[in-house]
């Protein structure tokens, strides 16, 4: 059986880099089937954990060539895919972009489901997006955050 999912994301990070985290609310289309996930970072990027939060929902799918609408107010992320630039960055090894880790990861998981991207306006009153941005925050609040081991292990290299 085909399922068509929404993944709606939101990734946020206090001092940019600082404490961050992501928030990720997951709905099966025509169903009350509904997901949240959220994560805590101790030293990292918005953009990472915008990133993160698309990844982290795409690997909690169980089938594969799920149908997914990611709806995301980051424009580094949906650009990124919907305009391409992403596998030009690809073909290149990752050379000189940011976050080549996580965008290692991300189409890996992305090529075994068949995904489209909305972005949306962040803080528009759009309930799953405010939902996803309550998450991210409280994540990056938690005690004990999880270390970003990549980002902080490559922030030191360029000191």
């Amino acid at each position: 059986m085909s399922y068509q999912v929404h993944i709606y994301t939101d990734g946020a990070a206090k001092g940019n880099p600082g404490p961050g985290g992501y928030g990720v609310v997951m709905e099966m289309v025509g169903t009350p089937y509904k997901k949240e996930f959220f994560e805590g970072f101790r030293h990292t990027t918005n953009n990472r954990m915008e990133l993160l939060g698309v990844i982290v929902g795409l690997e909690k799918l169980k089938a594969p060539k799920t149908s997914v609408l990611v709806v995301s107010d980051s424009k580094y992320v949906v650009d990124s895919v919907e305009k391409g630039w992403v596998f030009g960055w690809e073909k290149k090894s990752f050379k000189d972009r940011k976050n080549p880790d996580l965008w290692m990861r991300f189409l890996k998981i992305y090529r075994q489901h068949n995904v489209k991207f909305v972005w949306i306006k962040g803080h528009n009153n759009h309930p799953q997006n405010e939902r996803c941005d309550e998450l991210a925050v409280m994540a990056s609040q938690q005690k004990n955050l999880n270390i970003d081991t990549f980002y902080e292990t490559e922030e030191q290299k360029l000191m």
